[in-house]
């Protein structure tokens, strides 16, 4: 579109600028001229639209419209995106609008986490080709909020942190039994057989996942201590000493909480123990509507008190609460970095809208993690029974490593 904006534009324009007010951010059509109210404020980013229909499509569904405008093409953030993406999210209100509701129940509708729609879900997402993943995560392949014990840690030191903290935080001691439901690439099997000792049964419904992890057990002469199965945690069967899930609960829904820990009880029973890592919020809210329909079907990050759902039926005692949320935003800002770097790449091998969906993606995770729309939530809970918990913190602490903590007693926390 070039030369003079119509006056019909200029109305949409304002329109548009209205509903991003109070953000300070400037809607506005090519030509790509400096006008001289941003020459009189040139730090403001500046959202270009392509034509009256993206703007039509931005005032009937913004979210949506949004992210598909962006991956197509149709729509280029000026500035810093995160930073756009951030007060975008602060100025949102907590009361989503007609449009997004009526998409938000339509999906919930077609997306169930049932037995058949958790296949389709996750292979949606999970069941692109491993070597898209490996161009932006860590080597282990870990897709889930790493630990940084400081600021100056790379993400390979964090992932390696976090699933230490996660065998710290179970108490695991050579010889036990742990299930994993969700295991992705099998990372945090693989690091419990190999530094803590125990017999692992992983379960995970992303074929390519499971072969991945399957190939990485062999490798490393593990196939005598894990189990990859290739199927759906409601169909775990076995005791365990403990039960673990990293970033599975986001997949689950609401309408299956009471199955998951009917499944987790069935599996330890009154005396083990577990641990959740899950993306959550401060209230409940659905999911993005966008990454609901391009990028994460059927997900849903709950409320603190929606996951207790999950725990408080089976009478499990919740031993600890910690939110990671910084963790997070710092864990997707190398995501974003590494795949950045890859970006012709991702381009040549899945096309320019492919490309630009995960950018956007991976910049709007940060901004909802950086300003608090997100959180990220590890539980760690155990059954009425369960005797054999650590007395104090102190086994978290910073001079705790892997070896030591095999060889420590364990503490009886009531007699």
């Amino acid at each position: 579109m070039t030369g003079t904006i119509s006056w019909v534009d200029r109305s949409l324009l304002g329109a548009a600028r209205r509903i991003a007010a109070p953000v300070r951010v400037r809607v506005a059509l090519p030509p790509r001229n400096t006008s001289p109210a941003a020459q009189l404020r040139p730090d403001t980013p500046t959202i270009w639209v392509a034509n009256r229909r993206t703007i039509v499509s931005l005032l009937l569904n913004p979210e949506v419209s949004f992210g598909d405008a962006y991956s197509e093409g149709r729509l280029e953030i000026e500035g810093d995106m995160v930073s756009v993406l951030e007060t975008l999210f602060e100025s949102t209100s907590r009361t989503l609008s007609w449009s997004s509701r009526l998409v938000s129940a339509w999906l919930k509708w077609i997306q169930s986490n049932s037995l058949d729609g958790s296949h389709r879900n996750i292979h949606h997402h999970y069941d692109l080709p491993a070597d898209f993943y490996k161009l932006w995560l860590d080597p282990e392949m870990v897709y889930t909020c790493a630990y940084f014990p400081d600021r100056e840690a790379t993400l390979e030191e964090a992932q390696n942190a976090k699933l230490d903290l996660v065998c710290q935080k179970l108490w695991l001691r050579p010889g036990e039994t742990v299930v994993e439901a969700g295991c992705g690439w099998g990372a945090l099997s693989l690091y419990m057989a190999r530094h803590y000792g125990v017999r692992v049964k992983a379960f995970n419904i992303s074929h390519e996942q499971i072969m991945f992890a399957r190939a990485r057990a062999k490798e490393q002469g593990l196939t005598a201590e894990i189990e990859f199965i290739e199927d759906d945690y409601r169909n775990i069967r076995g005791r365990f000493d403990a039960f673990v899930s990293l970033g599975m609960v986001e997949h689950v829904g609401t309408e299956h909480y009471s199955e998951l820990g009917r499944v987790i009880h069935a599996a330890i029973g009154d005396s083990g123990r577990g641990l959740l890592h899950f993306i959550g919020r401060n209230y409940p809210r659905p999911f993005s509507v966008w990454i609901r329909k391009r990028v994460f079907p059927g997900a849903y990050a709950p409320a603190l008190r929606e996951a207790m759902q999950i725990l408080e039926p089976s009478d499990f005692g919740v031993l600890d609460v910690e939110n990671l949320r910084l963790h997070y935003a710092k864990t997707l800002e190398c995501w974003l970095r590494r795949f950045e770097r890859s970006y012709d790449t991702v381009t040549q091998r899945f096309g320019s809208d492919f490309a630009r969906m995960w950018r956007l993606y991976l910049a709007g995770s940060i901004a909802a993690f950086d300003v608090g729309a997100l959180q990220l939530f590890q539980i760690l809970f155990a059954g009425r029974k369960c005797r054999r918990i650590p007395w104090a913190r102190t086994y978290l602490g910073a001079d705790t490593t892997a070896s030591r903590q095999q060889d420590r007693p364990w503490i009886h926390a009531m007699s």
